[in-house]
């Protein structure tokens, strides 16, 4: 199809044509035009249906506020649903679809919805699909959730970048028309750091769209120049095709780049957006206006749209919607339109102004009156006029342009909360004195409608703003013209007008919302869905507010608004995630032995955001309990080396450092020996066990603390409350070390001979007693940490070294234990020797435990105040038949004892109200022949011996068990002592 309805001029590349599809035909376009500008310029103009009636839809406006041009654009898996046709910029290969229909375009089946309309009014919904209730989940909600929705998506994964991005600025200015453009070349003339970010590919706002000189120049060329020097300043940062979409606390905006959008693939390893962060000591708002439509019979056809789009596509892409155009206009600016057409040789069928004293034309009739109907299936074809005294008259027209005023686009200034005040002079809302700090708002956005207007307001904001003296460099001439307009909101008599054009919200709705008591805007919002569309009402919230305010007899400021939420325009969920998707929304973090361990064929495991060695299989080897159970024999008969790296670590420094950990800990820590260790318990502020760790001082006022691999941060954020808030007064300092040091875990009775091997300082028993800590060095002056503690119940050490050099220790480590066959131990190992031995974990730990649960009740110091030690002396933490952590084994050692399994009195009922507590922790022990476990009993410590059943309704498992002491391998500690 030729491009029937291109005009001459323009801001298009002729030299260039883009071959584009739309519903499966091939069309021809050029650079610097929109997919609907080149649309209305093959003669399209039905591009969608409507939400709820599916009536033929086409475009409304030629920007961000679109509610009708929806489009799916691409193919496969990059198939974005919700396009606006009038923001998308056209390429060579472009395909595109419509959407929200059944059947074609042209013959969508689910038009039938408009035929039962006087059925599907507002709040139908609440009404209906009632009855029969059983009718709702097989009938009523598999059709609804079928004929929901504006698009759909491909189902496969986005194979596109989303980047993030962080910037500083002196001055953000929002919006490059001309109050934008003239106050960046005044901060930016003065050295400030600026950033200029526009929503359009061409900055210049809506001198692009417009005739009007601007000094000796067109306005286009004038924005052209502005921008160019822009361009040249290194302290000015243009982003076009960025729409600020959010105010933030703290100075601080969203804002979304449209990247690779322009383009069919993105260019490689390029993003397709980006979200900025904008972090900025000022900021101006300088958005522009959005004009209104009017609402009269029928004002939805394709074809008709605002005045001001007309205007854009003939001037900026030289298109006509059609060659024979009708105004309708409360205001000089559809005048405007209608002589910008006809230079460009379209035909101007007639201007209707609502105004008995209009301007005069003598290239076009003027007619006082209201169009109050249109015809025409897919598309107008003709406007029915009623004139001032009553007469009727038919304009021939396949375009409509309506201009009812314009209203600043405030939403950036009532992001926290702020609302609007009323303007009589422009019949609209204008910015608050309430901004959000730092904000100040020029040009239209602040009601300065004129060019000469928004020049001044822009150039005296940036001044102010800055705090720049002497006088502002002469501005160059523009139309300065009054707003002249007649406020007129919709034709009476009419019930079909629309007002929300994408969400199918009538004249007639609003009427039924006052009518059935839904009268408060944002009852009205929700009962209509008036401006619940994609659009968020830019283009139908003031029509609907005006009829309500004369329904209830109010004034629309009286009236109010509804609140202006970000994100300014629709953003892909893609985008606010950024990178953070697969991997990298849940990124692995490694061991500083990972690559060895890798070597070895280790088996991982994800350990909350570690991987971290589970077993390692040898040759042979045909389960993983074959390979743990010789991991765990060979650690208690020789020397076992473990990754401990990903325990937390807490660097804890200052005067104050060991009065600060008494108040963290239940137990003492003020008089803990330098070069000793001590294990701590944690509580929480209600007496529940927290977490548990050591705590080894290195110096008078310094103390390592290490904490579960689980709560490495949660202790963190914890200690830094209490520091922060509790005890600000305390001299003392935290920093998480996790990270800063690799650190390996070497137990077994041969431990002490190894690590002689590699440690400078004697660490015998005398000189290195359990307990022990102190700042060392290894193989000939690195410096390292070594800690005597054991998770294992075996003589055992910590040896600590920076991150760097972990890969290597742990090579060192493996060479050095050849003699005494060292084997590397994973998780699972680990797991077994603590349960074989009794210690507590995350498992035990689990915010309903105390420390008298745990056998630890004594630990909870009576000679100090301590966090959760007062209201761990309740009375109901405290009374007879408490929990007690207790062993379990297996009266036949060839049964299973799982996990989450509960115990029973032997012979008693199997039921909730029975139960006596329950497993927390089991494995099979290749030291002991059969399966152990460790749980909490009611009144264990006193129940040593006794058979019980252990019962597992979920997985079948019935087992007699004996109870036992926690404590399976060694109950004196004589191993750990050694």
């Amino acid at each position: 199809m030729t491009q029937v309805n291109r005009l001459a001029g323009g801001q298009i590349d002729r030299n260039q044509t883009h071959k584009f599809t739309f519903d499966g035909r091939t069309y021809t376009g050029h650079p610097g035009d929109t997919l609907a500008s080149a649309l209305l310029a093959n003669g399209v103009r039905l591009m969608g249906r409507s939400f709820k009636y599916h009536r033929p839809r086409g475009v409304l406006t030629a920007g961000s506020e679109e509610p009708n041009g929806l489009v799916e654009l691409r193919s496969g898996a990059r198939q974005e649903p919700n396009t606006r046709a009038t923001t998308a910029e056209l390429y060579d290969g472009l395909f595109a679809k419509s959407q929200n229909r059944l059947g074609s375009l042209k013959f969508d089946l689910l038009a039938i919805n408009d035929r039962f309309s006087n059925f599907l009014t507002a709040g139908f919904y609440y009404k209906t699909f009632m009855w029969p209730t059983a009718f709702w989940e097989k009938v009523y909600e598999p059709i609804i959730r079928k004929a929901a929705g504006l698009g759909s998506l491909s189902l496969k994964d986005d194979p596109d970048i989303y980047d993030k991005g962080f910037l500083h600025c002196d001055l953000l200015i929002i919006g490059a028309g001309p109050a934008g453009l003239m106050a960046a070349l005044t901060a930016g003339r003065a050295g400030a750091d600026v950033v200029l970010a526009d929503e359009d590919f061409a900055l210049g706002g809506r001198l692009n769209s417009e005739t009007i000189a601007v000094g000796d120049q067109t306005g286009a060329e004038w924005a052209a120049g502005a921008v160019a020097e822009l361009a040249s300043l290194p302290n000015v940062r243009l982003m076009p095709r960025t729409t600020v979409i959010g105010a933030f606390d703290h100075g601080i905006y969203g804002a979304v780049e449209r990247v690779s959008d322009h383009m069919h693939t993105p260019n490689a390893g390029k993003p397709r957006q980006i979200l900025w962060r904008l972090y900025t000591k000022q900021t101006l708002l300088a958005a522009g206006a959005t004009e209104r439509p009017i609402a009269f019979e029928n004002n939805d056809r394709p074809g008709i749209m605002l005045a001001s789009a007309l205007r854009t596509y003939a001037n900026r892409f030289a298109v006509a919607a059609d060659r024979r155009v009708a105004i309708f206009t409360n205001n000089d600016d559809g005048h405007r339109t209608a002589t910008d057409l006809y230079a460009k040789g379209v035909t101007i069928s007639a201007v209707v102004d609502v105004r008995p004293d209009a301007p005069r034309s003598v290239d076009y009739e003027v007619l006082q009156g209201e169009v109050v109907d249109t015809k025409g299936r897919l598309g107008l074809t003709f406007a029915e006029v009623k004139l001032a005294d009553g007469t009727m008259r038919t304009l021939e027209c396949g375009a409509l342009g309506m201009s009812d005023g314009w209203n600043p686009n405030v939403h950036m200034t009532c992001h926290q909360r702020g609302r609007p005040t009323w303007n009589d002079e422009i019949a609209a809302f204008v910015p608050s004195v309430e901004l959000p700090a730092g904000m100040r708002v020029a040009g239209a956005a602040n009601g300065d409608m004129s060019t000469a207007g928004a020049l001044q307001s822009g150039a005296s904001a940036a001044k102010q703003m800055l705090g720049l003296k002497g006088r502002l460099a002469k501005l160059p001439a523009a139309e300065d013209a009054p707003v002249n307009l007649k406020p007129f909101w919709y034709v009476e008599g009419c019930s079909r007008a629309w007002l929300d054009q994408q969400n199918d919200v009538t004249v007639k709705d609003v009427n039924l919302s006052h009518q059935e008591g839904f009268r408060s805007v944002e009852h009205l919002k929700r009962y209509t869905t008036l401006g619940m569309a994609t659009d968020q009402g830019k283009t139908s919230n003031m029509g609907g507010l005006a009829i309500m305010a004369e329904l209830t007899g109010k004034t629309i400021p009286e009236v109010g608004t509804t609140i202006f939420r970000p994100p300014y325009t629709p953003t892909a969920i893609g985008t606010l995630a950024g990178r953070h998707r697969g991997q990298d929304f849940h990124p692995k973090r490694l061991t500083p032995s990972h690559k060895w361990a890798q070597e070895q064929g280790a088996v991982f495991v994800e350990v909350g955001n570690w991987l971290r060695a589970q077993w390692f299989p040898r040759e042979g080897e045909t389960t993983w309990r074959e390979s743990v159970d010789r991991e765990v024999l060979a650690t208690r008969k020789s020397v076992g080396v473990c990754d401990v790296t990903t325990l937390g670590k807490i660097d804890v420094q200052g005067t104050d450092a060991a009065g600060f950990l008494n108040k963290i800990y239940c137990n003492g820590f003020a008089k803990l020996a330098v070069g000793k260790t001590r294990y701590g318990l944690m509580l929480r502020e209600d007496g529940i066990a927290m977490d548990d760790g050591t705590a080894a001082r290195l110096a008078e006022h310094h103390f390592v603390v290490t904490t579960t691999t689980a709560n490495a941060l949660p202790v963190y954020r914890h200690m830094e409350f209490v520091r922060q808030c509790l005890f600000p007064d305390l001299d003392v300092q935290l920093i998480s070390t996790t990270e800063a040091w690799a650190q390996y875990a070497v137990a077994g009775p041969n431990s002490r001979n190894l690590l002689s091997k590699i440690v400078d300082q004697d660490i015998s028993n005398h000189a290195f007693p359990f307990m022990a800590c102190a700042n060392i060095t290894i193989c000939g002056g690195l410096r390292a940490r070594l800690f005597r503690i054991s998770f294992s119940g075996e003589l055992a050490y910590e040896i600590a070294v920076p991150t760097a050099y972990g890969d290597a220790l742990m090579r060192k480590i493996i060479e050095a234990g050849a003699e005494y066959d060292v084997t590397p131990y994973g998780t699972e190992a680990l797991g077994v020797m603590r349960i074989e031995k009794g210690h507590a974990a995350g498992n035990e730990l689990n915010g309903t435990i105390t420390a008298l649960n745990l056998g630890m009740g004594r630990m909870v110091s009576k000679k100090k105040d301590s966090i959760g030690s007062t209201l761990s002396e309740r009375e109901g933490l405290n009374g007879e038949g408490q929990l007690a952590q207790v062993g379990v084994k297996p009266i036949d050692p060839n049964d299973p004892v799982p996990a989450g399994a509960h115990l029973m009195n032997a012979g008693g009922p199997v039921d909730a109200a029975h139960d006596q507590g329950y497993v927390t922790s089991a494995c099979y022990s290749p030291n002991l022949g059969h399966a152990i476990a460790i749980g909490f009993l009611k009144d264990g410590t006193n129940r040593m011996g006794e058979t019980m059943q252990l019962a597992s309704p979920l997985t079948n498992v019935h087992v007699d068990v004996e109870i036992t002491s926690p404590h399976f391998l060694d109950p004196e500690g004589e191993r750990l002592r050694a």
